[in-house]
């Protein structure tokens, strides 16, 4: 599976959790990604369904953030748009925008799955105009979660009479024709303080639903392939009396073992041995010393 900006790597599970179906795998699955770096693995992206980012920020996005990862997600149909504004500027998809963004602009949805390449064309021309009109960073999260962002006329994006150096700028920037009669902090102020509140919830690395966040939360596929191979009764599914230990500890044990014997294309199966000839499957092998450690307690 190819990486961001990087070589392919190899569709390995790095960390697992087993719980009950009565808890929350949201929650269960946090501390399991939050421990990564004090094991010396920085989380790196972190791809999710809307499933997971629609989940409360203080037990998904805020944790993983702190933990040093980056979000690429797609939002739930709840979370997209227009979500109201701060210090006048809109808040959409996980950023704040000119409050003279055309309309239609902050409502752009994701592409459709079997769009043609002219739409895929079409959308990403819309996308990238949008990007015009965002507010830009230019600080990172302070130790509070707090950064600064700064009008788009200011970084010279766009063309506004509110910023008069900005209409200095080429035509081929958008224009705002008819600017805020009773502008508020976003257009009055050099920069603006947001605090960590206010997009906790739906920030990510790219613009949502840019080309580049396209692009990178297509390696997800690679997730969905395992989800896939799992449930294949044609090959080691987990389907309901696969496995016949009892407890957390046996289960997830069992459970390792046959994702490591799940085959990963282009790459070697680590978990499968040769024995007399013979291509003995890593679960097998596992198994039967269990058998015998669990009949060396039985005999004691």
């Amino acid at each position: 599976m190819p990486g961001e900006g990087g070589p392919a790597v190899p569709g390995f599970a790095r960390r697992a959790t087993l719980c009950s179906c009565r808890d929350n795998p949201v929650r269960a699955l946090v501390p399991v990604l939050t421990a990564m770096p004090a094991a010396g693995i920085p989380p790196g992206d972190i791809l999710a369904d809307s499933g997971y980012a629609h989940r409360d920020a203080g037990a998904w996005a805020l944790p993983l953030r702190a933990a040093g990862a980056q979000l690429v997600q797609d939002l739930h149909p709840h979370d997209r748009g227009p979500k109201g504004t701060h210090d006048g500027a809109i808040i959409a998809n996980g950023n704040l925008y000119c409050p003279r963004t055309p309309r239609p602009l902050p409502e752009l949805g994701p592409l459709a799955r079997d769009a043609t390449p002219e739409e895929a064309a079409a959308h990403d021309t819309r996308t990238a105009e949008l990007a015009r009109y965002k507010l830009g960073r230019i600080s990172r999260d302070n130790a509070d979660g707090y950064h600064r962002v700064q009008c788009p006329a200011a970084m010279g994006k766009i063309r506004c009479p509110l910023r008069p150096a900005s209409m200095t700028l080429g035509r081929d920037r958008p224009e705002i024709l008819a600017p805020p009669e009773n502008p508020q902090a976003c257009c009055t102020r050099t920069t603006i303080t947001v605090p960590p509140d206010v997009l906790a919830k739906t920030a990510q690395k790219h613009d949502y639903p840019s080309k580049a966040h396209r692009r990178s939360y297509a390696r997800r596929t690679g997730a969905e392939r395992g989800f896939a191979t799992a449930k294949d009764p044609a090959s080691n599914h987990i389907t309901r009396g696969w496995c016949c230990l009892m407890g957390v500890l046996g289960r997830s044990g069992c459970l390792c073992w046959r994702r490591s014997s799940w085959p990963s294309p282009g790459h070697a199966n680590p978990a499968r041995r040769w024995r007399g000839g013979v291509l003995v499957d890593g679960v097998a092998a596992w198994w039967s010393v269990w058998r015998r450690v669990l009949g060396d307690r039985g005999a004691g």
